[in-house]
């Protein structure tokens, strides 16, 4: 069966820091792969804050809904690790876009997993998808380095 894999940018627009706690943990005493979720989708949000939106409210009532994700599990992580996430935006379409992210532990530079989440963005006053608003898609740019 062929897996997954994802390409990275040479550098990301975005970076942050978190700790993984023991509710992060499952039964292997690693983290869990749900719970990488977790935490990629506070970064996602870290992400849209220091971009000056959230992920409902990018321009008006256009906000942002998953329209896919892929990740590549490369390494165990640990109860006390602080993780590097790192962000960019890439790949966009009329009505989305790719965040792509690579995490890794910070102590070590090991790392953990590798993905992207497709977002498409979507205006929740009329139900429906809405065209990448402007100022994300400039933000965006900028942010990248």
């Amino acid at each position: 069966m062929p897996r997954i894999s994802i390409d990275l940018p040479e550098r990301f627009a975005f970076t942050t820091e978190l700790q993984i706690y023991q509710s992060h943990i499952n039964e292997a005493q690693h983290l869990d792969n749900a719970q990488l979720l977790t935490l990629v989708s506070e970064a996602r949000e870290r992400f849209f804050t220091a971009l000056g939106f959230t992920q409902t409210r990018v321009d008006g009532t256009v906000g942002t809904v998953i329209a896919d994700a892929a990740v590549q599990y490369l390494s165990e992580a640990f109860h006390g690790e602080t993780l590097v996430f790192e962000m960019s935006a890439r790949d966009f379409s009329r009505y989305g876009c790719d965040l792509v992210y690579r995490v890794q532990d910070k102590a070590s530079g090991r790392e953990v997993a590798r993905g992207k989440t497709g977002i498409v963005f979507f205006d929740y006053a009329a139900r429906k998808v809405a065209p990448v608003p402007e100022p994300f898609r400039l933000r965006t740019a900028a942010a990248q380095p």
